[in-house]
Parts: structure tokens; sequence; C-alpha cells
């Protein structure tokens, strides 16, 4: 697998969540430094709201020597103000005028994107019964793919490198625009049987094909909720869990693993590990029902006042990453 990396949220807006209030230039030049020489990651997904940040994150990054996946999130824009903000991403990233920067013009728009299924917010867009209906009817991708293919062309007239989009497993995307074929693809009850069958119809296109997301959260029965493990934060109450969970870092470690090893055998080119840091979800020992760190993906365990500390993900991808850059 060439590409060994991981996703770094500048802060992505969500409605009135914010996943990181306070960006420091300095602290996340230490991280990509972490991330580099700590992860021997080669690659970073530079994902989040704010262009400025983006572009911050995205030079810092560069200037370590890492291939940075620049990934503009605007949640629950219209197709037309998505067009404005991913284009204008895509200009200021040329400025850099670095060869070492791929550019995803969205990821998983179908949700986070309004105007494709009904529901003004991401909330409205999940619900079951939602979900059920585009599963077996397929209503999304006929304008997904015409968002998409004008998005392209958009992006293409003022960004000049590589260019792709992270998908969503459900989104039958038309990959004949785009330098790679991705998704986000997580392990979980419905799939863990073949999870790694399921990635073959991916290849068919001929493309090198890169999972933009893989990861699970550090509680016991996360693996079973794969891409919804987030979803056990009360909606009443932000500031605590909606239940009782039992907080597991070695199951995620394991299963996080688990699913790189897979997607190796795979042979997919590239795949990178959501998240480094969760601030937003900061970890409360002694205090089960408002450890919000349970309900995040991180490999590092963020603390109220700022700092962070690795979990047994960090140490176990540094090991899976050393040893993969040994037999490459």
């Amino acid at each position: 697998m060439r590409r060994k990396g991981i996703n770094y949220d500048v802060g992505t807006q969500t409605g009135p969540y914010l996943s990181r209030k306070r960006f420091d230039p300095e602290q996340t030049r230490e991280d990509l430094r972490v991330i580099r020489d700590g992860l021997r990651c080669n690659a970073v997904r530079i994902s989040g709201t704010d262009i400025q940040r983006l572009l911050t994150a995205a030079e810092l990054a560069l200037g370590l020597g890492l291939e940075v996946w620049l990934s503009p999130q605007l949640h629950d824009g219209t197709p037309a103000e998505t067009l404005v903000y991913t284009t204008e991403c895509a200009a200021a990233a040329q400025k850099m005028g670095d060869t070492n920067l791929v550019y995803l013009l969205g990821c998983e728009l179908t949700l986070f994107m309004r105007g494709i299924l009904p529901g003004d917010t991401l909330f409205d867009r999940l619900k079951p019964h939602r979900m059920l209906w585009m599963k077996y009817t397929k209503p999304h991708n006929k304008p997904l793919n015409a968002f998409l293919a004008e998005a392209n062309r958009a992006v293409r007239r003022v960004f000049h490198g590589p260019v792709s989009y992270a998908s969503a497993p459900i989104e039958g995307v038309d990959w004949a625009g785009f330098d790679f074929v991705c998704l986000d693809y997580y392990r979980a009850r419905r799939n863990r049987a073949d999870y790694g069958q399921r990635l073959r119809r991916h290849f068919a296109h001929g493309k090198r094909v890169v999972v933009t997301e893989v990861g699970c959260c550090a509680y016991r029965g996360a693996e079973d909720r794969g891409a919804m493990g987030w979803a056990i934060v009360d909606a009443r109450d932000h500031d605590r869990l909606s239940g009782d969970f039992v907080r597991d870092e070695q199951l995620q470690a394991e299963e996080v693993i688990g699913m790189l090893r897979t997607l190796e055998e795979s042979e997919v080119d590239g795949a990178f590990v959501f998240t480094f840091s969760a601030p937003a979800l900061p970890h409360r020992p002694g205090d089960p029902r408002r450890d919000l760190d349970m309900a995040s993906y991180s490999v590092v365990r963020s603390y109220d006042d700022g700092h962070w500390e690795p979990k047994r993900l960090f140490h176990a991808l540094a090991k899976h990453n050393a040893l993969a850059k040994h037999n490459a």
C-alpha cells in the first residue's frame, strides 16, 4: 500500500457544532510532525470547513514532506453554495504550486449537502427510514453525479493537480472524470463477513482505489456500528453520552489494524485512518457518562485543557506502518 495516511481535522462545522474550536498553527505543525515521525504516515487528509485553516495546515504538511489530500467540508450547503465553496478552495490550493497535493472536491455529498435527499440538516437526512429508502430505490445517484460532473469541470479550470471525491459506499459514482476511486469504508456488523470482498467492484473502473476513511470508536459495541459509532452522544445534551458504555481502547486498536490488513490484502493504493484527534470530544477519566472520547475515532485522546495523549491505537498504527514500510 503506497499511501499510509491519516485524517487531520482543522475544524468541521456541522450546524452549531464545530469539531475544533481553536486552531493553533504551531500545535498543528507539531501534530503533523508526530503524524510523520511518530505514526510513520506518508500522507494526510486535511479536512475542515474554514478555507484559511485548510490552506495553513496543507502548507505545513507539505513543508514536512507529507502528501496532502485536501478535503474541504461544507455541511448543509445548497448545491450552488457548495460549488462556489469547493471551487474557491481549489483555486486557493492551486496558488500553493505544490505537486504533492490531491484535491477532494467533496465528501459523501448525498448526506452532507442539501438538495439530493430530503432534509435541511445532516441529521434529517440520516433518519433510518430515509437511509432505507435510499438503499433500495437509489434516487440519489443521478443528481449526485450531475453535481459531481459540474464540480469536477469547475475545479479543474482552477486546479491542475489530481482530483477525486470521497464517496459513501451507498453512492454509485461515475468515476470516469476522476483520477482515483475513493470511498469512506468502515467495517460493521452488516459487512463484517465480506468486508474485503465488497471492495472488488471498486477496482472495475481501472483506476487506483484509495480508502479515504477507515476507523472505529473506543467502546465495546463500536465494532458493530462502524461509521455510526459516533452516534452515542446524547442528542439533547451534547456534553454527555446517551447511555452506559464501556471504554475499550484495545478493541479500537484491533479493529482498525484488522481493517487495514484486509485493505492491504485487497491491494488498495492507500488508506487514511480516521482520525488523528477530536478535541471537541474530550476524554474525562472517572466520569464514563461524560467521556466523550468514547464517541471519537481518534488515535489520541484529547483533554479539556487542550493536551492529548496517545491511545493504544496510536502505538498499534505506528508499529503497523513501520512494518508496512519495511515490507514495501
